[in-house]
């Protein structure tokens, strides 16, 4: 078998361009997602249950379904519901963040209740109010135990980005099967989009671990 290099330099300014739509679906997904998450986990935690339920069956639809499920409801059912016509990218975006959200929920969740619950009472006794003690108190000592899962859900997201390739959103992916289409190849375009997965995942990673070293010395 040839390894053929010059499709791949054919592709490369397509291959280009998508992946910096994929670290934008990546971006726009981690941001939003753990923007909505905090809510839903804030929201999960709350003691009247019927409060809570909505973001109970928030979470338990997007962890129970399949994203490639959700990609497609959303890009042919909700954007055209408000839009009037569909868009690839923003389905993307809005299917990344909100499955996302579900599990980044649960994280927050988790490390939030991880802390004891004198921290909060010490900080009421102090005058603070629930919202100021949750978050000068709280908060920053969870931070610290939530990265890693955050890192791990951050990572799966680069992953999952690719996924938006089903609905036409040009990423990486998407020019990868473009290629794989036209010179009817499999290991080039897919060889080299799961090096530049893997470069991307591993940079993130790294970061990460500084980030995570950084506050365990503070």
């Amino acid at each position: 078998m040839t390894f053929r290099w010059d499709i791949i330099l054919e592709y490369a300014p397509f291959l280009l361009k998508g992946t910096l739509l994929t670290i934008g679906l990546s971006l726009s997904g981690i941001v939003l997602g753990t923007a909505l998450g905090l809510m839903v986990g804030l929201g999960k935690m709350m003691r009247n249950r019927w409060l809570a339920l909505p973001f109970n069956a928030y979470v338990t639809f997007f962890r129970g379904t399949p994203l490639f499920v959700q990609i497609l409801l959303i890009h042919f059912g909700v954007v055209p519901l408000f839009s009037g016509e569909t868009n690839a990218v923003a389905a993307a975006v809005i299917a990344l963040s909100f499955n996302a959200a579900a599990y980044i929920a649960e994280i927050f969740r988790a490390g939030i209740q991880s802390i004891d619950k004198g921290q909060m009472e010490a900080a009421r006794s102090l005058g603070m109010s629930h919202v100021q003690a949750m978050k000068y108190v709280i908060l920053p000592q969870a931070s610290k135990r939530m990265i890693p899962p955050l890192g791990n859900e951050f990572v799966v997201l680069i992953k999952e980005s690719s996924l938006a390739a089903i609905i036409a959103a040009p990423e990486m992916m998407y020019w990868g099967r473009a290629m794989a289409g036209q010179y009817f190849r499999v290991w080039e375009p897919y060889l080299t989009a799961a090096v530049i997965y893997l470069i991307l995942t591993i940079s993130l990673s790294f970061l990460l671990n500084r980030l995570e070293r950084r506050l365990q010395t503070e």
